[in-house]
C-alpha cells in the first residue's frame, strides 16, 4: 500500500491538471506523475506511426554544464568522443563507473564549446549530478535546472509541417539530433530533432511558464491536424519496436554499454580516455559473457521483465522489456543471453507462467527507423 508520505512525495509536470482534464490515466513513472495512456495504449502507438502524437516527457532531467574546461571535463567523463560535436549538435553517450558499469545515458546538446546541457533519465538526476561532480574541476559550474525546464515531445511523420505550421518554426533544415533557438510569444525555447519512437519528430525544452501554451496551442489543433495527446504507455511501446533501450530495465548500474550492444558510444581512442576505460578495453579484449538482443515470441503470450531465457532446457538469460508489438503484430522485447546465442535466427524458449514458450532471436530495430 502507497503511504501518504509516498503520495505527496511524487512530483507533478507543469502539464499535470492538462492531463486530467484530458482523461488521462495517471500512474507514478520514476516518481512523477504522469499518463499512461488517453484512449489506449494501442490506439495512440498507431496514430504515432501515421501522425502525430504529443507526449509530456517533463520528467525528464536536464543538467547544464559550463565554463572554463567544461569540453575536456565531459571529454572525460562521458565514453562518447565529444569531437563529434559543434554548436547546436546532439550526442548520444553513456556515463560509466570506474569499473565500466552503466550509470545513465545521455543527450549531450553543446550550446557552445564550453557550454553543454545534459538531457537525464528523470530516475537518476541526483545520482548523476553527484557522479560528475566527482570530477568536475573548479572552473567547471554543474547547475541542475530539472525543476524549471518543461518538455514536450511532437513525434510522427506529420510532426515537421504541424509545428511549422502552428508555431511558425522553422524546421525542414533542422537534421537529426541537431537543435534550435525558436521563440513563441515573445519568449525562447529550444527545438530538436529528436525522439524515442522511431518517427521523425522534435522535443521542446521551455521553461514551466512556457509549457502550458505550447501543449494547449498543439491541443487546439487537435481536431483540424490530426494531432493526440500519448502516454507513456505507448511512448514505451514505440521505444521498444525502434529497439531502443530503456534506463532500469535494458540497462542498469550492472551492465557495461558493450554488453548492452553500445559499442558504437564508447570511444576508446579519443585524447585522455574516459572514466571506466581500462575495464571496457579488458572486456573488449576477452569478450563479453552475455549481450543484449532483440526476439520474437513465436506464440501468443507475452515475455515480461524478468522471465528467464531457456536454450534446450538451460537458462541462458532473461528477458528485460516485452510488449506486444502494434506495428510488428507480434510479441516482442529485449534481453540478455549467454554469448554464443546472440545471432538473429537462433531459437531460444521463454519461461512464461510455467510453460516455455517458443522465440527466436532477431535482428533491431524491429521496425524501420524514419529519423531524417
Amino acid at each position: 500500500m502507497t503511504s501518504i508520505q509516498e503520495i505527496h512525495s511524487i512530483k507533478k509536470t507543469p502539464l499535470y491538471d492538462r492531463h486530467l482534464s484530458l482523461h488521462g490515466k495517471m500512474a507514478d513513472f520514476a516518481g512523477w506523475l504522469l499518463p499512461v495512456y488517453y484512449t489506449s495504449i494501442l490506439e495512440e502507438h498507431r496514430w504515432v506511426r501515421r501522425s502525430c502524437g504529443v507526449f509530456d516527457v517533463s520528467h525528464l532531467g536536464e543538467i547544464r554544464v559550463s565554463g572554463a574546461g567544461a569540453f575536456r571535463f565531459l571529454q572525460y567523463r562521458l565514453t562518447n568522443d565529444l569531437d563529434k560535436l559543434e554548436d547546436g549538435r546532439i550526442l548520444y553517450s553513456p556515463l560509466c563507473d570506474e569499473m565500466g558499469f552503466v550509470l545513465d545515458e545521455f543527450l549531450v546538446y553543446q550550446a557552445g564549446k564550453d557550454d553543454y546541457y545534459l538531457v537525464v533519465n528523470a530516475a537518476n538526476v541526483e545520482r548523476d549530478c553527484e557522479a560528475l561532480r566527482r570530477y568536475a574541476p573548479d572552473a567547471v559550474t554543474l547547475q541542475d535546472e530539472s525543476g524549471r525546464t518543461a518538455c514536450v515531445a511532437v513525434q510522427g511523420p506529420l510532426s515537421e509541417g504541424l509545428l511549422e505550421r502552428l508555431f511558425g518554426f522553422r524546421l525542414k533544415d533542422l537534421g537529426y539530433y541537431r537543435f534550435k533557438e525558436e521563440r513563441y510569444r515573445g519568449e525562447p525555447l529550444w527545438i530538436s530533432r529528436t525522439g524515442y519512437t522511431g518517427e521523425d519528430g522534435f522535443e521542446i525544452f521551455s521553461p514551466h511558464s512556457l509549457a502550458g501554451p505550447v501543449w494547449d496551442r498543439l491541443m487546439e489543433a487537435k481536431g483540424e491536424e490530426g494531432v493526440r495527446p500519448v502516454g507513456l504507455g505507448a511512448r514505451n511501446t514505440l521505444r521498444l519496436e525502434a529497439g531502443n533501450v530503456l534506463y532500469g530495465e535494458d540497462l542498469d548500474e550492472t551492465v557495461t554499454p558493450l554488453e548492452a550492444g553500445l559499442g558504437w558510444a564508447v570511444s576508446f581512442s579519443k585524447e585522455g580516455g574516459f572514466v571506466g576505460r581500462d575495464m571496457l578495453i579488458l572486456q573488449k579484449e576477452r569478450g563479453t559473457s552475455r549481450r543484449l538482443v532483440g526476439f520474437r515470441v513465436l506464440e501468443k503470450p507475452v515475455a515480461r521483465e524478468h522471465y528467464a531465457i531457456h536454450k534446450e532446457g538451460r537458462k541462458i538469460g532473461k528477458v528485460t522489456s516485452g510488449s506486444y508489438g502494434p506495428t510488428v503484430g507480434a510479441n516482442i522485447g529485449l534481453g540478455y543471453v549467454e554469448k554464443g546465442f546472440e545471432a538473429p535466427g537462433t531459437p531460444i524458449e521463454i519461461e512464461i507462467h510455467g510453460r516455455f514458450v517458443k522465440a527466436e532471436v532477431v535482428k533491431t530495430p524491429f521496425v524501420p527507423l524514419k529519423h531524417r
